[in-house]
Order: structure tokens, then sequence, then C-alpha cells
């Protein structure tokens, strides 16, 4: 038996079926194509080098180019290794270092990048499937599907480290697998249901949560280059399913196009990535008559809650857990708590990644009988409901995408008059929460908002720069010395009001 998440896929889909279609309903790619351009791209792979086991590095625009990629290394048995297209070459060079890829394929802006560090070929690939990786594909090719056991690597995700340096997450296919069937039958995917793609595809969210379940259900995504608000609401009437981050959502409200009759074709809305405002959940409802299904998931996990497709969706939390998924909450002596009382958020399951990277102590720490420690503080209700209330990691989620504070503290640190800071989230409508620094000075220094915002912007991906620095003359601390990131939440909270 083949394990080969590509193998779970290619036994749905039917291949005259459409794959891709445009925002204004047109199909451009069938299942076909998928197959066509899988088995081409993942030969081309293996003609550069790569064999099963190896990473891929992936940095490009969102295209269907980009997917045909993606699935070329599920059939090839390589490592899918996605990278956020705002990363800058500091946080390139670290990933291509740690992660040894055998092959890079980049944007065609971003090839001399990786050839400054890479060692490995760098190939390009563009949004219209052009570029150097494509430039000696044959017409035809009959690839194989590469057999994979269950346990085998399918992806590596990077998601940033409290230390300062992002973690790749190990996601096996049976990992990917196991949600992808899971939630195709708890969203009660069917026959002719067409799912609104406007999410990014280097990110859990978008890839293997939404991607992976439309085409376990041999569903055309109807496809978005990114997210515009006015431009999804005008193409609902095509969809039956959207999945998107809170922000999308506050957006969609701000448009007056919003309405019942433009939902009249949806079936379901789902909301993730980020906790969702219970205002926002009854707004929406208000306005299109859906009540918004919000799960919760991480990039280690995939989804691990979800609340239910039939019966109630309760604003504020997150759902049960997944079938097959456990959940625990317990206390700082790993004793699980009452019913209510709020602990830290432990989880097992077929969807938990097997550890991080070349970080085999990491690991050690992170597992607990077998549970992993997600670093959120959560509470479950008498109908098995969990609430997520905080994080034990001080983990700032912005549009929907993780910032740990340290890699941005790092950063900023960096500054020639900066003596210290210290990176906390605040209450944001739009994005959630947003990225808020504040910087003791060196005495006499001149340092400005700007100059900090600036330097942050060429040294890390955009969404990881803050929104705003405030100058303070020292940071507050308990009796041990650590800053009090609770005080400095409430006072900028506040003030933010």
């Amino acid at each position: 038996m083949n394990d080969n998440l590509y193998t779970v896929f290619a036994e749905r889909f039917i291949p005259k079926d459409p794959f891709i279609r445009s925002p204004d309903g047109s199909d451009l790619h069938s299942y076909a194509d998928l197959e066509h351009y899988s088995s081409l791209y993942a030969d081309r792979l293996e003609r550069l080098g790569a064999v099963p086991g190896d990473r891929v590095m992936v940095q490009v625009e969102k295209s269907p180019f980009c997917l045909f990629l993606y699935f070329a290394c599920l059939r090839g048995g390589f490592v899918y290794l996605p990278l956020n297209t705002a990363y800058q070459p500091e946080e390139l060079a670290y990933f291509a270092e740690n992660a040894e890829p055998a092959v890079v394929v980049a944007s065609p802006e971003q090839q001399p990048v990786f050839k400054d560090f890479a060692r490995c070929p760098v190939e390009s690939l563009d949004a219209n499937g052009q570029g150097s990786f494509t430039e000696e594909l044959p017409d035809y090719v009959s690839q194989s599907i590469v057999p994979r056991s269950h346990d085998d690597l399918a992806a590596i995700l990077y998601t940033s480290g409290t230390t300062g340096k992002p973690k790749g997450a190990m996601l096996s296919h049976g990992n990917l697998a196991s949600n992808a069937r899971t939630l195709h039958e708890l969203w009660g995917f069917v026959p002719g249901d067409v799912l609104l793609h406007a999410l990014p595809v280097f990110h859990v969210h978008g890839l293997f949560i939404a991607t992976n379940v439309a085409v376990y259900n041999g569903s055309p995504l109807l496809f978005f280059e990114k997210f515009e608000a006015r431009s999804v609401i005008e193409a609902l009437p095509s969809a039956t399913v959207y999945m998107g981050v809170p922000t999308n959502y506050t957006r969609m409200l701000a448009e007056a196009a919003l309405n019942t009759e433009q939902c009249t074709n949806m079936r379901l809305f789902i909301s993730g990535s980020a906790p969702l405002l219970t205002q926002t959940f009854k707004e929406f409802e208000v306005r299109t008559g859906h009540r918004i299904l919000e799960r919760y998931g991480m990039t280690e996990t995939g989804m691990n809650t979800s609340n239910p497709l039939v019966g109630e969706r309760k604003p504020g939390t997150v759902g049960p857990a997944l079938p097959n998924v456990d959940v625990r909450i317990v206390d700082n002596k790993n004793e699980p708590v009452e019913e209510g009382e709020t602990g830290s958020l432990l989880v097992t399951g077929p969807n938990v990644f097997s550890g991080y990277w070349r970080m085999p102590d990491k690991n050690l720490e992170e597992f607990t009988d077998g549970f992993f420690r997600t670093g959120d503080l959560a509470n479950r209700d008498e109908d098995g409901y969990i609430s997520i209330v905080g994080r034990s990691k001080d983990l700032v989620i912005t549009g929907g995408l993780n910032v740990y504070p340290k890699e941005v503290e790092s950063a900023i640190d960096r500054i020639a008059g900066v003596n210290e800071s210290a990176v906390i989230g605040i209450p944001h409508r739009d994005f959630g929460e947003a990225v808020t620094a504040v910087v003791v000075l060196d005495e006499d220094a001149s340092v400005t908002e700007d100059d900090v915002i600036t330097h942050l912007k060429s040294t890390l991906a955009n969404f990881k720069v803050a929104k705003r620095v405030y100058f303070v003359d020292e940071l507050p601390r308990n009796t041990m010395g650590k800053v009090q990131k609770n005080v400095l939440r409430e006072e900028y909270d506040s003030g933010a009001r």
C-alpha cells in the first residue's frame, strides 16, 4: 500500500473536472492538468538532482503553477518547504542553511538572492509558469508516484521561535492525509462544492487545509492571487465554501455589498489562524444570515478542534476536539484542570507533527507523555467546547500570521542607540493584533519611531514589522527581573483605545 498523499488525492479526483477557476468563474485548469504538470515538475526536480526525502525550498508568488509544484513534490517523495514571499534575505539565508535543500525554486526577482547563499540549484518560476524551472520541460512524461509510508515527511513549514530562530515543523504524509479526511467529513464537503480560495499558499491554512480538503473532494478552487474584499464578495455567488482569517471578515463587513443576497449560494464560512471577535461573528450573521464556523489549528498540527457543521457554533470558542484528536488542559504540574478552569493546552492525534527539524532537545521539551504542548492557554465548557484565552509563549497573531516577539526584539536591539526592547501584541480590529514595540534608548540616543520601523522593514518580513513604536525610560519588571509584558499590554491597549 502506498501512503503517499498524492495517491490519496488521485484516487478521488476526476481528471476531466475543473481544478482551478478564475475569479470570473471560467475554467483555467482541470485535474488532468494537475496530473500532467505535477508529473512534469516531479521529473524536472529529479533531473535537478533531488531524491525522495530531499527538501525542495519554494518562494514564489501564488499561482496554479505553485500548486502544481507542491503536488509534484508529494508525488516525487520530496519534502515541500514553502516560504512566505515577504521573507527578507537574512531570513532566507537562515532557512537555506538550516534545511539544506536539494533544489530552490524562487520567483525571478528572488532567484539572485538565493544564489548568494544556497548550495544547490536555484531555479525560477513566475506566476505564469515561466522561468528557468520550466524552460526544459518535455511535452509529456509519465512520472510514477513514489511510494511513501505514513510517517515519511511530506513538508516542513517554518514557524517563528521564541528564541528568535524559526523552527521547521516536520509534517508527514499521514499527518496531512488525516486532517484532509477528517475535515472533509466534518465540514460536510459534497460533490458540487466550490471553494473560494483567497488565502496565501505558503501557510497551513491556505495549503494544507483549504487546498487539501478541496482536492480531496475533487472540487474546483475559485482562485484569487490575494484577498481583496470587494472582489471576494462579488465572487461569492459562484462558490459554496469560503475559508478566511478574521481580518478578511472584518474587511468584508466594511463593504456595503456584503448582504444575504450575495451569500445565497454559500453553504459555509470558516474562520481560523487567529481568534475571531464575538462582535465580528454577530455582525456577520446579521448581514449575511450565516454563522461563521471557527476552528483552531497550528502549523505543527493542522486542525485540532472545530465548531460543528450541524449544531451550536458558539462565538468565542473553537469547538470540541476533532475525531481521533485528544485534548488535555493541564496545570503547571501537568494535572488536568476542572471544567471551566484555564490551563495549558496539549494535543495528540494522527494530525500532530513528529517534531522540529534538527532540534532533538526542543522536541523533548515540547512533548509530554505523547502530547504536544501548544503553548496556548485554554478552558473547556460543559459541552466540550474549547476557548483559547491566552498564549503562554507571548505569540502575536497579526492578520492570521504568527510573530514571536523575541525575533523582532533581537532585530530592534541591534540598532545603535537602543538599550533594550519589548514587543507585544495590541488588539486591532483589522489585523486581530498589531505588533507593537516598547523601546528603551541609551542616554543621549536620538532614535525615532521611523528609524526603528525602517530598520525592521529591511530585516524582517513586513507582517513582523511593528505598527507602532513607543519609547520609555525603563521597562516594568517583576522581582525576578522578568519584563512584565502584561503590564505593557494593559498600558498600551488602554492608550490605543
